[in-house]
């Protein structure tokens, strides 16, 4: 029975009660060592009973290095049920688990695969996950449990987690936190007479004062005491742990009481406790070697310090797992590691913890070791265990004698944690590193490690300067490589908005002579094109742009992911919205068939844009969102911040002031001009809609109109409300410059949508200085052109605009026909307040019935975001284990969101579901 733990009890009984019905849950317990979490733990094992199945798992800290280690022993009882996932799955999961060689997929694949498996086993009962000294689990483990656990709704698992205090050891965000702290004085003294009833009253009194309530210090201080002391006869200030807190006091108990053991047993505890198996065979073979044997361990499991069973030991508390390992001298510590290494070697299921413990019986430079380090971190990278290889690369650099060496090895350390999200860790290194590297190639690496991280920190200033920078100085030795640099060295300068320096970049290489031919070719075009974007040339810039993705388009798609999502990024660039949209959907749907989770935020950030631009703004809520929450799953801050940016235009679109402003303060820090253009024209077109053109104009005059950020690809969607801003508040310079601009931009743009907002401005301001004829000339032109397709927002608009004018004009039938068309776009597009002022326009037209209110027809309206996506996928026939692969969520919360959505379509079951018209803008959409 646990003493004093009612709250906490509660807490996981309720988890556990959720489970059993089906609702998934998971928790951090929190506190520190000997707080009580282990009991906890074993308090929801019991709970369980035999209508849950248990998995339980732990860190060690000697294991934090190795890959997968923690999920490993948590999954080993229920390796037999990977078969039974989705290859792509199944393969992670075997890799990841040293089960299938040569696996490299997506990290966080993984934590889908372990997803899908929780949610397989919950099917046939219930299941309990407990995972001790969290902590301490290896970063790609931690990384795995974490997207399985905040991904877990409708299965019927329950996930508990216990690590210390310190959430930088363990940050779990999304996951809820119960922080244990000591016993009250009543439980206190209630444990203590549990475990030492005889206790003198002063002795009694000392240790419940020492032991601050903390569990495992009233159950371990009383051995610290002599026999005197615990009688009264001697005072207790003699053993000096006044100073210590009490896992400290506890630390110092159990290495009392490994100290009294004879020698046999304590070389069996520190070879046990240098291992990281658990293996008994392994333990008792090294121990061996050093000169102890069975009866050592014997002697160990009769002190109560360790338990040895079903082939394993199990050290009774991490904490005499730490005492056994430091109660030992460096001299017997080092011969430990030795015996392990010997007793490792040549077996191949242990190659990576053979070389680690080859590592640590270094005592200096050692290439050998050093160079088994580094094989051991191809392993890792294998298996996706990003911070498993920084580690073993940085320990490689270590023990490399050759400083050469240790600055590659330093390199590729800092390039594995900046892939494990690790940016300060990956810094370090990288700094450290610098001053041991000359090789071009290694320094361009090095280069491109530093820019992630100042990428990562928000600083694309500094990404460029130090990429240029080291292009500047290989370009003497390896020209190739100094090109792709400062190609490189473009996207950091485009998103800090740094115009200057892309110029100069452009214009440095435009000079060097092995540009004007070959495979270099393409990226110098690239460089020229936004060269021109950036200085005063956006036509020259513009053309070069598109003449070079056209040429791109002659040949066969790169095979790579992320330059195909390069490509979409041009596409969009020039306006050319339906390409993008084509090429986005493909690039997704092969990140959801790979299990490319890490991209797969960049992908739905393009899909959505794309989306949002033709008009599909249901569906680009839904890519948004989606993609939002999978950026912060995976600690993409710079694609959560473009996300949220279209999440910000559909609230703008929508009239949805108080959202578009929550979602536009969120983004209000970032720097970068794709996300702070796509702010602002939110904001400009919110006001717009809600009658504020002033402050729309005052915005962009402090944002910077005609300067270096007008440049960018937002100004075909901000210079166009800016136009109609400025007209409506009376300021026809400002109008006509801002029309200047998207004349320019819509001449190089091929997109018909272009040309016909750019006719839409010129019609505004013909009609703000009465030339009637040539307004109607454009306006008639603009409405052919957007007829050929293209964005139905701005077709809305421009319908509105001219209906507008001709109501002025007294043309009331005429009126009435465009402001009809109008508000049956705004509708459709769930556009309230655009919707409103072409009703009231219709009213003042001379039309009596206007649908005054009406909400939208379609059924679609009904689903939630996701629930949409659900519904699409499970029309076309796909199984909900189909489904949830692709939407990375487990089968039975799809079954969940099918359950609340038939109802809302009227339907019952797949079959009727697929006799509806589900398509992006069929009948149901609107």
């Amino acid at each position: 029975m646990l003493i004093g733990r009612v709250k906490e009890q509660a807490a996981i009984d309720r988890l556990l009660a959720a489970a059993r019905a089906g609702k998934s849950g998971s928790l951090v317990l929190r506190g520190e060592a000997g707080i009580g979490k282990s009991a906890l733990l074993d308090h929801a094992a019991a709970a369980a009973g035999e209508e849950m199945r248990v998995l339980r798992g732990a860190g060690f800290e000697p294991e934090t290095e190795l890959a997968f280690a923690g999920l490993h022993l948590l999954l080993r009882g229920a390796a037999d049920a990977i078969d039974t996932l989705p290859g792509v799955q199944a393969r992670a999961l075997r890799g990841a688990l040293g089960m299938e060689p040569g696996f490299g997929g997506d990290r966080f694949l993984v934590g889908l695969a372990v997803l899908t498996l929780l949610a397989d086993l919950a099917e046939r009962r219930p299941l309990l996950c407990l995972v001790d000294d969290a902590q301490w689990l290896d970063h790609a483990s931690a990384e795995a449990l974490l997207f399985a656990a905040r991904r877990l709704e409708a299965e019927g698992v329950a996930l508990i987690f216990a690590a210390r205090e310190d959430e930088r050891a363990f940050p779990a965000a999304g996951v809820p936190d119960l922080h244990l702290t000591g016993l009250d004085p009543a439980g206190a003294a209630k444990l203590l007479t549990a475990g030492a009833g005889d206790l003198a009253p002063q002795a009694r009194e000392r240790l419940l004062r020492e032991a601050r309530g903390n569990p495992l210090a009233l159950l371990e201080l009383p051995a610290l005491l002599t026999e005197a002391q615990a009688a009264d006869a001697a005072p207790i200030h003699a053993l000096g742990i006044d100073a210590r807190p009490a896992p400290g006091r506890v630390h110092r108990a159990f290495r009392d009481r490994i100290a009294r053991l004879p020698e046999a047993a304590r070389t069996v505890l520190l070879v046990a406790a240098a291992d990281d198996t658990g293996s008994l065979e392994v333990i008792l073979t090294a121990a061996r070697t050093l000169g102890a044997d069975l009866a050592g361990l014997d002697a160990a499991e009769a002190a109560g310090l360790v338990h040895v069973g079903d082939g394993h030991v199990t050290f009774r508390h991490p904490l005499v797992r730490s005492a056994a390992y430091h109660l030992a001298s460096l001299v017997r510590r080092l011969a430990a590691h030795r015996a392990l290494a010997g007793t490792l070697a040549g077996r191949p299921g242990d190659v990576d913890r053979w070389a680690w413990h080859l590592a640590s019986a270094a005592t200096g430079p050692d290439e050998e070791s050093a160079a088994a380090l580094e094989r051991s971190a191809e392993h890792a990278r294998a298996r996706g265990g990003h911070a498993a290889v920084a580690a073993a690369c940085e320990r490689a650099a270590r023990l490399s004698p050759d400083p050469r060496e240790r600055g590659r090895r330093l390199t590729l350390a800092a390039a594995a944690a900046a892939e494990a999200g690790l940016y300060e860790r990956a810094g370090e290194l990288a700094d450290q590193a610098a001053a041991d590297v000359a090789d071009p190639q290694v320094l361009a690496y090095l280069a491109r490690t530093r820019a992630m991280i100042a990428m990562a920190h928000g600083e694309p200033e500094r990404a460029h300067a130090l990429l240029a920078g080291t292009a500047e100085a290989v370009i003497g030795q390896a020209e190739d490589v100094a090109v792709t640099l400062f190609f490189e060295a473009l996207t950091p300068a485009w998103i800090g908005s740094d115009y200057a320096a892309l110029a100069k970049t452009a214009t440095r290489v435009s000079k060097l002579p092995s540009t004007k031919a070959g495979p270099l070719r393409p990226m110098t075009r690239v460089l020229a094109g936004m060269g021109g974007l950036a200085g005063e040339e956006p036509q020259a810039g513009l053309a070069w742009l598109r003449d070079m993705i056209e040429g791109l388009r002659d040949r066969s798609e790169p095979a790579e992911l992320r330059e195909r999502a390069q490509l979409a990024i041009w596409d969009l660039v020039i306006g050319d919205d339906t390409k993008a949209h084509e090429r986005a959907v493909a690039i997704e749907r092969q990140c959801r068939d790979q299990g490319a989770i890490g991209l797969l935020p960049l992908a739905l950030a393009l899909v959505a844009r794309s989306q949002m631009f033709l008009g599909l703004h249901r569906e680009a809520l839904a890519s948004a969102e989606e993609g939002l929450r999978i950026a912060r799953d995976t600690d993409q801050e710079y694609y959560a911040a473009l996300l949220v940016g279209v999440l910000t235009y559909l609230a703008a679109i929508e009239g949805d002031e108080e959202r578009c402003l929550k979602l536009a303060g969120q983004i209000a820090d970032v720097r970068d001009a794709a996300t702070g253009g796509i702010r602002c024209v939110s904001l400009n077109l919110l006001d717009l809609a809600l009658g504020r053109p002033e402050t729309a104009v005052r915005r962009a005059e402090a944002f910077g109109t005609f300067g270096p950020a007008a440049r960018t690809v937002m100004v075909m969607h901000r210079m166009p409300d800016l136009v109609e801003a400025a007209v409506r508040a009376g300021r026809t310079r400002f109008a006509a410059a801002a029309s200047e601009r998207v004349q320019m931009w819509a001449a190089q743009t091929p997109s018909p949508w272009a040309g016909a907002v750019a006719l839409r401005c010129s019609a505004l301001l013909a009609a703000d200085q009465a030339a009637d004829e040539d307004a109607e000339r454009y306006y008639k032109e603009a409405l052919r052109l957007h007829l050929r397709g293209g964005r139905s927002f701005e077709r809305a608009r421009t319908e509105l605009l001219y209906g507008e004018w001709l109501r002025r004009l007294r043309r009331r039938a005429d009126a009435r026909h465009q402001l009809r068309s109008a508000l049956d776009l705004f509708e459709r597009l769930g556009s309230r307040p655009w919707a409103d002022r072409a009703r009231a326009e219709l009213r003042a037209a001379g039309e009596r019935q206007t649908g005054e209110g009406r909400p939208s027809e379609g059924l679609l309206d009904r689903l939630t975001p996701q629930e949409l996506q659900i519904i699409r996928l499970a029309a076309t026939g796909l199984s909900n284990r189909e489904i949830a692969a692709q939407l990375f969520l487990s089968p039975r919360t799809i079954g969940y969101h099918l359950y609340k959505a038939y109802p809302k379509l009227g339907v019952a079951s797949r079959a009727e579901l697929a006799r509806l018209d589900l398509g992006e803008g069929g009948p149901l959409a609107g």
